[in-house]
Parts: C-alpha cells; sequence; structure tokens
C-alpha cells in the first residue's frame, strides 16, 4: 500500500474510505446494505429503487443517493450501467460538513423527499469528468492526494444539491406531478411532534383528514407508507444522537417517544441491521471518536484505534456492485 492509499486506510479491514466502481446490475438486485454514503450515478437504463421501504422510480441519466445502514435495492425495467461512488464519514461526513456542502437534507437525510437528481445533458457531462478525475486521482495519487479527492466530492455534491435544489424549486410551481400542500404541513407537525407522536392517526386528526387518505398522498408522493416515513424520522434522530454524543440509549429512546428501551432497540436493528449499542461502538472506534468531539477540521484516517483495528466489520462492505 503506498502513501497515498494509506491516507484513505479504513482501519477495519483495509477497506479504501473512497471508492470508484462500474455497477453490477444483477447484484445491485439484491439488497445490501454498508456503512458508506452512495451515489449511484446512473448512466442508461430505468426501473425502480428501493431505499429501505421507500419506493421510486429512477431513469438515467440520474443520480441516486443512500445513507450508511440503509438497505438498497435496484429493480430495472431495462439494464442499467452506471458508476458507485462511495465514502466513508470518516473521509467526508455529511452531516458535520452540512455548512460547507450543504447536501445533508437535501441528497442524504431527507425522509420527505426522494434521495436523487435527474440530469440533462449537460449536467451528465459534468458527473462524467468529475467522477473521471476522482478514478484518475484514485489511480495516479501524488501531492496533497487526499485534499484533491476531497475536493472533487465535495464539487459533485455541491453540484448534485444545486441542482436537486432548482428541481424542487421548479416543482413547487403549477406543475403535475407536484407534491400536494398537505405533504409541507405533515412534514411541520412530522418535526413538531416525531419526539412523541408515532401514530399515523394523530397526524390524520390534526390536519383534518383520515389516516387512509393521509397515507395514501404519502405513499403516492414518498414511496413510503405514513408509519414508515415517522419512524424514518425518529431513527434520523437517534442515529446523530448515538454518533455524535454519549447519552446512554435509555436517554435517546425517551427523547423520541419511547419509555420501552427494548422496544426501541429492536426497533433500530430492524431499521439498521444492528443494536443502538454496538452500531455506536462500531462506528465510533472506526472513526477514532472524532465523531463524539465533532472537529471543524477532517479527522485524521491513518493509525485509527485499538478498537478500530481489532474490531469485526459487522456491515457487509461490498463495492458499489453489492458483492
Amino acid at each position: 500500500m503506498n502513501a497515498a492509499e494509506h491516507m484513505l486506510y479504513d482501519p477495519r479491514n483495509g477497506a479504501l474510505a473512497l471508492t470508484v466502481n462500474d455497477l453490477d446490475g444483477p447484484a445491485l438486485a439484491r439488497p445490501h446494505r454498508t456503512n458508506y454514503f452512495t451515489v449511484y450515478w446512473i448512466r442508461d437504463g430505468a426501473g425502480t429503487f428501493w431505499a429501505d421501504a421507500a419506493r421510486h422510480p429512477f431513469a438515467g441519466p440520474a443520480l441516486l443517493f443512500f445513507v450508511p445502514y440503509q438497505s438498497v435495492r435496484l429493480d430495472p425495467d431495462r439494464p442499467v450501467r452506471g458508476v458507485g461512488v462511495q465514502f466513508h464519514a470518516n473521509f467526508l461526513c455529511v452531516e458535520t460538513y452540512h455548512a460547507e456542502v450543504g447536501c445533508n437534507g437535501v441528497l442524504f437525510n431527507d425522509p420527505y423527499g426522494v434521495p436523487a437528481v435527474g440530469l440533462d445533458e449537460r449536467a451528465d457531462r459534468e458527473v462524467d469528468e468529475l467522477v473521471g478525475q476522482i478514478r484518475r486521482e484514485l489511480a495516479g495519487g501524488g501531492l496533497a492526494h487526499t485534499e484533491v479527492l476531497l475536493s472533487y466530492l465535495k464539487i459533485l455534491l455541491v453540484r448534485a444539491t444545486r441542482l436537486k435544489r432548482e428541481q424542487q424549486g421548479a416543482a413547487a410551481g403549477p406543475a403535475p406531478g407536484m407534491q400536494p400542500p398537505v405533504l409541507a404541513d405533515l412534514r411541520e407537525l412530522i418535526e413538531a411532534n416525531y419526539h412523541t407522536l408515532h401514530a399515523p392517526a394523530a397526524y390524520a386528526g390534526l390536519l383534518h383528514t383520515t389516516p387512509k387518505a393521509l397515507g395514501r398522498v404519502v405513499r403516492d408522493h414518498l414511496g413510503k407508507t405514513l408509519t414508515e416515513l415517522i419512524r424514518e424520522r425518529v431513527l434520523k434522530h437517534a442515529k446523530w444522537e448515538l454518533l455524535h454524543t454519549l447519552k446512554p440509549v435509555k436517554q435517546i429512546a425517551r427523547e423520541v417517544g419511547y419509555d420501552d428501551e427494548l422496544y426501541f432497540s429492536r426497533l433500530f436493528k430492524k431499521a439498521t441491521g444492528y443494536a443502538p449499542a454496538f452500531f455506536r461502538e462500531f462506528e465510533t472506534a472506526i472513526r477514532g471518536g472524532s465523531n463524539l468531539s465533532m472537529p471543524s477540521a477532517r479527522p485524521s484516517i491513518p493509525g485509527g484505534t485499538d478498537a478500530a483495528q481489532n474490531a469485526t466489520n459487522p456491515v457487509r462492505e461490498p463495492g458499489p456492485t453489492g458483492t
């Protein structure tokens, strides 16, 4: 391993913290879960993709975005050709770099939107150039290797964020397929009450509609059930607190409205594959504790901690092929 590769070393098993791979269609058709942030650049092909329980259509050229520990599957109607870019939070944590990149809550970690960006011809060419630059830098290395890679990755995410915001703005006008106003009202209510209200009927009552009618709107526009939408917001809060604080699991469970810690733990494990305490211990070991102090500068990757070096990888960590 050369010095440039060492700067991208993930101390659990020697995996690079940033990878670029051609997509393998058959493998992507099987559910897979990693602890990387993932961007799929779909060059050609169309079909349906699943992000946990949410189901959305896709058609190339487009970018699809997935968060760590999310169950992902593509169900193509025609063969998919594309590239996957994956990066661990050790390389770029979109939550803590939000002010710089602005993609958190737009491309990633947005329970109320579709994690996809359509590309016109010009944007597709720009993605092609940026992904090509990342690939060449990964292969070649050189002076300030990590900084160059980080710059290209940030540009890719910033450009995608701008495109997504432009598309969201266009959808806000009078156009077919725009989201109904009730979804904006629902979002405000969930953000204000997800700590205490978990039942779809509670939100339907606040919006003066029926759970069935509200659930139909959510499924038609967000590709998931209302229960899944509420739960996704709860888990977003829980994952943040587990990764960035030292609060006991019981306290975090109570913060999101669950007095029964065991029930909360089962809920969390079903969504991520791992119990809350193990999730925290494992990711904190990988990051050398840098997630808990949340420094403004990117944490140093080489070396890691003894816990990280000795940890057994609990997540099947494929490249974007899912193999």
